[in-house]
């Protein structure tokens, strides 16, 4: 009797096979070729942006009513564009709704936009650049505002954020704001440092949106040499301010052609960064739309899950795709 229960008991294990295996997102989570980990899932409609289009890369996105409106960069136009969506995946044609302005000799091409929507409302900080993506170039962030995020007024003709800080270098970027209602202030984190790509990241506070005070401390988060994924740059994060924390998803690099994404967070938004045991959470997928480099992720919770865009990069073409976590727990 005991040697056919021992039989039995095999056989029920045989049959279980994948069944009964742990998740491959679960399982993967320190798997150094996954695609993913901590429960993040790279959508089977990825790309969802760019092909015939181009390049489109650094994006912002707001849900509004029953759907989404994108505002991302369009390399080929180098111009802000918009696109809008029912649910994130599929989305329409692009509206240019912000040029570059030359003549102002710090915009020959507009991009790495951040959208708020405060007081009623739009607000926009971009990145306006000279020699984009050029050693010899340099990069500045503005400011405008809209009613209805389609037609924008810059607030100045000057830029809102200059490099300044040594650690600056030629470019500040990749800006990405909040507004703090208790403090009655505009908070940004930004990149800064190469032009190409920048290297680390710093905070500023205003409260008007245009005049900045940059921290004395910054950068507030920097590469760290320990960590191989993120060893060489952190850039272009977004902030979110969740349960108590300041959530912020980044880019890592490797080195400056292989980026990949992470998340972290800290009490103040400022210090003590703690990053995800499992980073990078968004991996590249060799071979693939995504395979030599994952850039500038976005990311909403809809009340059930996480929605996070982002541009992956194969060769010199980047489009947007979309990876999505169930729940609101991304396991620290």
């Amino acid at each position: 009797m005991k040697t056919q229960l021992k039989l039995v008991a095999s056989a029920i294990v045989l049959s279980c096979g994948a069944l009964c295996s742990p998740p491959t997102k679960a399982a993967g989570q320190g798997t150094p070729d996954a695609q993913t980990a901590a429960g993040w899932v790279k959508s089977e409609k990825n790309p969802v942006l760019g092909g015939a289009l181009g390049t489109c890369f650094d994006v912002t996105v707001l849900r509004e009513g029953d759907g989404y409106r994108m505002w991302f960069s369009w390399r080929p136009k180098a111009s802000v564009a918009l696109v809008e969506s029912k649910d994130g995946f599929h989305w329409s044609a692009p509206v240019i709704v912000l040029g570059p302005n030359k003549e102002s000799g710090w915009e020959d091409a507009i991009n790495r936009p951040v959208v708020i929507k405060q007081g009623g409302i739009y607000h926009m900080w971009f990145t306006g650049q000279v020699n984009a993506g050029e050693d010899n170039g340099h990069s500045a962030i503005g400011y405008a505002t809209s009613i209805d995020g389609v037609t924008w007024k810059r607030m100045s003709d000057k830029p809102a954020l200059s490099p300044a800080q040594s650690w600056e270098k030629v470019a500040v970027m990749c800006p990405d704001v909040i507004w703090d209602d208790e403090a009655k202030l505009y908070k940004m984190w930004y990149s800064g440092g190469e032009q190409r790509e920048p290297d680390d990241i710093g905070y500023a506070t205003s409260s008007d949106g245009l005049v900045w005070t940059k921290l004395e401390g910054n950068p507030i988060f920097k590469a760290d040499p320990k960590i191989e994924w993120e060893q060489n740059k952190v850039t272009a994060c977004q902030i979110i301010k969740e349960g108590g924390w300041y959530l912020m998803f980044y880019i890592g690099f490797s080195n400056p052609w292989h980026a990949q994404i992470g998340v972290a967070r800290s009490k103040d938004g400022i210090t003590n960064w703690q990053q995800l045991a499992a980073n990078p959470i968004i991996r590249t997928d060799k071979g693939q739309w995504d395979g030599d480099a994952c850039y500038k992720p976005y990311a909403i919770f809809d009340g059930k899950k996480w929605m996070l865009w982002y541009n992956g990069r194969r060769g010199s073409v980047e489009q947007i795709g979309v990876a999505t976590h169930d729940g609101k727990d991304l396991g620290f």
